[in-house]
């Protein structure tokens, strides 16, 4: 990997630093300047607790205490290598043998060793994990931030036409941006499909197996006939199985309203029937995803008028400890019918937030209707 130059100053800093005439050559240093590379980086380190040893030694500990050393151990462990990292640990350590001879060791309290090796402790594990996943500086974080915001935008439904609606909900557990339930989606022409797809576990946990997951199955999706079978030969093919993955698929004609419902271990879906104004539970059934070699799924087929919706939802709106599923689902659709007075719009996130009440786990839920 490159050694690129990392910006040492956060964008907003930067902005607000850039408007001060004064500083302007100092924040082009910093951000183009040869400190962004590990090398200059420790040397610039080393000089700074040298030269603030000496002045606590021979000046005064008040105004340049040996605590200020604390700062620069954790600068360290956001941008140094873990090699480099260890250099500036004995820098740091002989700076305050220095301080404690000159000053006599009262002045270095066992308060002020602890805090010191705390922040040792610190800065080795971010530059160890840092080293393992080859980045430099804040790069993970970025690289983490950039995937949640693409797995949002992969969430969302493709643009359809005036005459019809939709409202995707997700809920992570435990507030996290990534978990086990996800959504693939496309649009070609007058067709639509998207698949549901639900990880066993929750939260993060379920998240780096999903993110590799959603990967796949968007490529799969619309590319073959035949997607859950796609996707059940590929999981099969993996060595290792971890953990059990449901999905349901929808393929919707946007002209005629004809759809195809097929399912492989997942929820049913339901379908809003405008002119009994009941919710019915879709027959649509399959096996759980890559337990078996060849998977046969019997669909579920019909139309969507006017007025009417399909329901996709995961496991986490109907499963609680010590209840069965299927009173779960009477819930859901009893709960479900309290998106009639306010439209399914407005209703839908409710609908999350009342069926997730009391359990933390990874909900999704999706609506399509024709209003």
């Amino acid at each position: 990997m490159s050694s690129r130059p990392v910006p040492l100053i956060p964008p907003g800093l930067r902005a607000f630093l850039v408007r001060v005439p004064l500083l302007v050559p100092i924040v082009r240093f910093l951000r183009r300047g040869p400190l962004g590379r590990d090398r200059n980086l420790l040397i610039t380190l080393i000089v700074l607790t040298v030269v603030l040893a000496g002045l606590a030694a021979r000046v005064s500990m008040e105004w340049f205490s040996p605590a200020l050393m604390i700062p620069i151990t954790l600068v360290g462990g956001l941008q140094l290598r873990l090699r480099s990292l260890a250099k500036l640990l004995c820098a740091v350590a002989a700076a305050l043998l220095y301080v404690g001879i000159a000053r006599g060791v009262g002045h270095i309290g066992p308060g002020l060793l602890v805090t010191f090796g705390f922040t040792t402790v610190l800065a080795a594990l971010m530059a160890r994990t840092r080293g393992k996943l080859g980045v430099q500086g804040l790069r993970g974080d970025a690289m983490l931030l950039e995937l949640r915001d693409r797995l949002k935008n992969q969430s969302e439904l493709p643009s359809l036409p005036k005459d019809w609606d939709s409202r995707v909900v997700l809920k992570q557990a435990g507030g996290s941006s990534f978990g086990g339930d996800f959504l693939v989606s496309m649009r070609e022409g007058d067709t639509v499909e998207l698949a549901l797809v639900d990880v066993s576990g929750k939260g993060v946990d379920a998240g780096t197996r999903a993110l590799m997951l959603s990967g796949t199955f968007g490529g799969l999706l619309g590319s073959v006939d035949d997607f859950l079978p796609a996707c059940n030969t590929y999981l099969h093919r993996q060595r290792e199985a971890e953990g059990f993955v449901t999905a349901v698929h929808v393929r919707l004609n946007l002209v005629t309203g004809e759809y195809v419902i097929t399912s492989a271990g997942h929820p049913p879906v339901v379908k809003f029937e405008a002119g009994t104004g009941t919710w019915r539970v879709s027959p649509a059934k399959g096996v759980v995803l890559g337990i078996v070699p060849d998977l046969h799924c019997e669909p579920d087929r019909g139309t969507l008028r006017k007025g009417e919706a399909l329901m996709l939802y995961t496991d986490g709106l109907i499963e609680q400890p010590g209840r069965d599923i299927d009173a779960g689902l009477d819930r859901l659709l009893g709960e479900a019918e309290r998106l009639l007075p306010s439209g399914f719009r407005d209703g839908a996130r409710n609908l999350v937030t009342s069926m997730s009440a009391g359990h933390n786990d990874d909900c999704a839920l999706i609506l399509i209707w024709r209003p």
